[in-house]
């Protein structure tokens, strides 16, 4: 069903989805439909927060459940809340869903509050924030599904408020592997493969 490997109760999914769809608010048993579902409703999201209401100072962990929650709350009862199950992708663990409280903490006081806001930042230093916030925000997964995707949003508000725009992502989409590798060597403080990698798809 899904592509992690997950443990917890929040795993059921939908009667009649054959085991393909998270348990949700409309029904849906269709992995085509709930897909099309999400990219709907994410860009709305999108609209709502780099059109809309841009922070215009740090950004804040309760942003991001705010985000996440707008994003997903109509199709998911968990939305805007952290998972309470444990995820691993490929073998490769992510944070235990027991830590995830003090490590959004902690990820907030050393990360976002350090790195953003982005106003000012000249192209060198913003590389160095977005790709340091995006691989901490990775590392934790903090939510049950969608996390790559609200954490390539919380990368283009960081490209917004420096005024260079959203990200073009096809980089990574066409090179996944060598990404994968950016976030491991992401796990011992080394945010050099990240930073390539943002360097590749930051306008500018």
């Amino acid at each position: 069903m899904s592509r992690y490997e997950i443990s917890g109760w929040q795993d059921s999914t939908q009667p009649g989805s054959g085991g393909m769809v998270l348990k949700n608010r409309l029904s849906i048993v269709s992995r085509r439909d709930m897909d099309a579902a999400e990219l709907e409703l994410l860009h709305k999201l999108y609209l709502f927060v780099l059109r809309d209401h841009l922070p215009l100072g740090p950004v804040t962990v309760r942003m991001i459940r705010d985000w996440h929650r707008r994003w997903l709350g109509n199709l998911y009862d968990w939305a805007g809340h952290e998972r309470s199950v444990n995820m691993s992708k490929g073998g490769f663990p992510f944070a235990a869903a027991s830590r995830i409280p003090d490590l959004l903490q902690a990820f907030e006081r050393d990360v976002l509050l350090r790195e953003t806001p982005c106003r000012g930042m000249d192209h060198r230093k913003l590389v160095s924030a977005i790709a340091r916030t995006h691989v901490e925000f990775i590392l934790i997964h903090p939510f049950r599904e969608g996390n790559g995707r609200i954490s390539r949003l919380l990368a283009d508000v960081m490209a917004s408020q420096a005024g260079v725009g959203p990200l073009d992502y096809g980089a990574w989409e066409s090179d996944r592997n060598r990404y994968i590798l950016a976030i491991q060597a992401g796990m011992s403080g080394d945010y050099a493969p990240m930073c390539d990698r943002v360097e590749r798809v930051l306008p500018g």
